[in-house]
């Protein structure tokens, strides 16, 4: 298989498990040198001890200190970032009645707040280099309401605004930004969603996890390699003009 990124650096938060780590599989395959983060380092190396050229560490996107640090730790060992994965976030839902302003606060600081700095400290290797990736991944809730989860809405929404935002302003300079946008994907997420689901509303968990398969359009879970075959599209080298796009990944048109 031709190896498009050997010699690039990629830099995927949440990359431990789930979507990031699929991602970070695909490009590693490709030649690159990935650093995952995530707030669990034995998660982390778990990954990359199971997969050459994942490198693991451990940063929190919502502490700006500590996602200025990481990616400069990064850099300085693997070299100017041209591809970022701003993937870390979380998935609760709470009612706007039920909601208080630091679950707000919260959700705003993992999804977007921490999109914007990983953005923030990795766009300048791009700029020098000529040439990026930037991929957000957000969610169908970022493209339309999802009901009992306001916030995450909001944060999601927020991103592909960012990400809007950051291709209309740095048009022309070889750096791409987009967004995947899947639906329910079979993850550790849907998992934990199963659980407080099932508890929310007294039903049992095979219910709770058929409410969210029912979501998408072909009746079933989206896998985490699918989302990745995605990003793998948008990082290729002739992607160069897929630019300010958010892409479904839902089974079907929303």
């Amino acid at each position: 298989m031709e190896q498009f990124h050997t010699g690039r650096h990629a830099l995927i938060t949440g990359g431990g498990t789930g979507i990031g780590l699929a991602i970070a599989q695909v490009l590693a395959a490709q030649g690159a040198q990935v650093t995952i983060t995530g707030r669990r380092g034995d998660v982390l190396e778990a990954a990359a001890a199971a997969t050459p050229g994942l490198h693991p560490l451990v940063m929190d996107v919502a502490v700006e200190d500590s996602v200025v640090k990481g990616c400069a730790e990064a850099i300085a060992a693997r070299g100017p970032v041209t591809i970022c994965v701003a993937n870390a976030g979380i998935a609760e839902g709470k009612s706007m009645a039920k909601m208080d302003m630091a679950f707000w606060r919260n959700m705003m600081a993992i999804n977007l707040d921490g999109a914007y700095l990983t953005a923030r400290e990795t766009l300048r290797g791009m700029l020098a280099e000529q040439w990026g990736r930037m991929i957000f991944v957000a969610s169908i809730a970022g493209l339309k309401g999802l009901k009992g989860a306001p916030a995450y809405t909001a944060s999601k929404h927020g991103m592909i605004g960012l990400m809007r935002g950051l291709s209309e302003e740095y048009m022309g300079s070889g750096i791409t930004f987009n967004a995947l946008c899947p639906g329910y994907v079979d993850t550790d997420i849907v998992t934990r969603n199963t659980l407080s689901i099932a508890t929310r509303a007294g039903i049992d968990n095979e219910k709770a996890r058929e409410m969210m398969t029912k979501t998408n359009r072909h009746k079933r879970l989206v896998t985490a390699e699918e989302v990745a075959a995605a990003a793998n599209f948008i990082c290729a080298p002739a992607s160069g003009s897929f630019n300010g796009q958010t892409v479904e990944i839902a089974g079907g048109q929303m």
